[in-house]
């Protein structure tokens, strides 16, 4: 499982693990336990936010996982309807304490509208993300956080940030996964020298029943789960499995082959999803609040 110990480097110079365990819809009281099993397999980066309500069982997963705080990587994020600074230095200060930590790797806007405003609203909230960002900028000067990102912001909201700041996203963490690759925005992260994170690299699950993927991936005597993530990470991608079974998480680090260019190509070009089951409530999967 190579991928454990491989990086990318972000525009900031540090290292940053290919592959993550993501813990949305973890509980608090399952979730120390499922960041220890990882770590013990030999992940040494952990995706959480504010909103998951389980930053204190991940603060706690860290401490407890016998590996030192300064070679896991921790990525947590502001949530989304905190548009103003104080606001947001303050939702700072919070998590740090919750989670017991001295500092975060990653601090990521979560979303660039307040999520009942996704789907709704034509206002991308510019001047409140800069906000935002300035005191995210300000805690990584004050060593709180090493590296700061966004998550689910288009060019537009983009370009706002590089326009009006003088430290650059260092990520754009974003709905990717087969049948739904937002080309354009990746292009334009990787132009920029963004690193794009593709959170439910599986698509909710909803992805694993395609025709072409079941093939391609049967081709490769690998899972289509497997399929998936391998996709992403030859995109250029971090990505972001998230479960709490330790099964699942050795197969999703079990991604020690490589899809031909042709295979690439039918995968791309898979049909967009448009429907993720249960998961279509949410509004990162077009749902509305």
């Amino acid at each position: 499982m190579t991928i454990l110990a491989e990086n990318y480097q972000l525009n900031n110079g540090i290292a940053i693990p290919k592959i993550a365990l993501g813990t949305w819809l973890i509980d608090n009281d399952d979730v120390a336990d499922a960041v220890k099993n990882a770590i013990k397999l030999g992940y040494r980066h952990i995706d959480t936010a504010q909103a998951y309500g389980n930053e204190q069982g991940v603060g706690k997963g860290i401490r407890e996982s016998g590996v030192a705080r300064d070679q896991i990587f921790v990525t947590d994020k502001v949530a989304a309807e905190l548009k103003d600074y104080d606001s947001v230095a303050e939702s700072i200060d919070k998590s740090l304490a919750t989670m017991e930590l001295d500092y975060l790797d990653l601090l990521i806007i979560h979303s660039p509208q307040p999520w009942k405003e996704v789907n709704q609203s034509d206002d991308r909230y510019y001047q409140g993300n800069l906000a935002a960002w300035h005191a995210m900028s300000d805690a990584m000067k004050a060593g709180k956080v090493k590296s700061i990102g966004v998550s689910n912001f288009n060019q537009g909201d983009l370009q706002n940030i590089l326009d009006n700041s003088d430290v650059k996203p260092a990520v754009d963490q974003i709905l990717a996964h087969i049948a739904n690759t937002p080309k354009d925005l990746i292009k334009f992260c990787q132009d920029n020298d963004i690193q794009v994170e593709a959170y439910s690299p599986i698509g909710h699950g909803a992805v694993l029943d395609q025709a072409d993927v079941k093939k391609v991936a049967a081709k490769y005597r690998v899972s289509p789960a497997q399929l998936c993530l391998k996709y992403d990470l030859q995109l250029g991608m971090v990505i972001l499995p998230k479960t709490a079974n330790p099964e699942h998480m050795k197969q999703n680090a079990d991604l020690d082959f490589q899809i031909s260019d042709d295979d690439m190509k039918t995968l791309e070009n898979v049909k967009k999803l448009t429907d993720y089951g249960q998961a279509n409530m949410f509004p990162v999967y077009g749902g509305k609040l």
